[in-house]
């Protein structure tokens, strides 16, 4: 069994990578051969609108036809018994490296017909790992979860099943006084991050346990 995570963050070692870490060890520990992706070590575009993967009777159909850096990624995701994203939220969404990188996923699969049906051709367990700063009352009353759920149901369409592991009031920075911040309290959320961060750490890692029996 293979599952990949895919790393939407431009820091390896922060909040993002280290959940997607832990959800891989998870995997692991029930045998799964694991991989960790980092979007902003490749090179790559959004989805460009050729409709290549739309064309009749085409070798392209239900495939991204356009290659660069994501191409790789691609033929892993598509060979991949489980797929885990990960990203921090910036201006109330994912990352742009982790929108487009969404874009050229799912688009070949989803096709436009009745219900937009997949032709992934098979159900895996697909997630995502979203880390913010703000809290959990703040991220509702801004609306957060309305936005975040039309690519989740997108994510449940194509690939068959879904979750979503979210963390709030993350700790943003190693020393909160060289910055210039009225809105956080450091000290507060250090106290957050060593209080709850562990809890979301082995939250992640029995998601990774969970995915690799879901479709046995």
């Amino acid at each position: 069994m293979k599952v990949i995570a895919v790393n939407g963050s431009p820091r390896k070692t922060k909040n993002t990578a280290t959940l997607l870490e832990k959800a891989l060890e998870g995997a692991k520990s029930q045998g799964a051969e694991t991989e960790l992706i980092h979007l902003y070590d490749l090179d790559y575009k959004g989805c460009i609108s050729c409709f290549a993967c739309k064309l009749k009777n085409d070798k392209s159909y239900g495939k991204c036809a356009y290659k660069d850096g994501l191409t790789p990624v691609l033929e892993k995701a598509a060979n991949a018994d489980a797929i885990i994203l990960g990203s921090p939220i910036y201006f109330e969404s994912v990352t742009g490296n982790m929108r487009s990188f969404m874009e050229r996923l799912m688009f070949p699969y989803q096709t436009y017909t009745t219900g937009y049906r997949s032709v992934f051709g098979r159900k895996i367990p697909a997630a995502f790992i979203y880390t913010m700063n703000v809290t959990a009352e703040q991220m509702n009353d801004l609306g957060y979860v309305q936005g975040l759920r039309f690519s989740e149901m997108d994510l449940e369409r194509v690939f068959g099943y879904f979750e979503a592991l979210v963390v709030n009031d993350t700790y943003q920075f190693d020393d909160y006084s060289k910055y210039v911040i009225t809105t956080f309290d450091g000290d507060k959320k250090a106290k957050v991050k060593e209080e709850q961060f562990p809890v979301h750490c082995q939250m992640a890692y029995d998601l990774g346990v969970r995915f690799t029996k879901i479709f046995k």
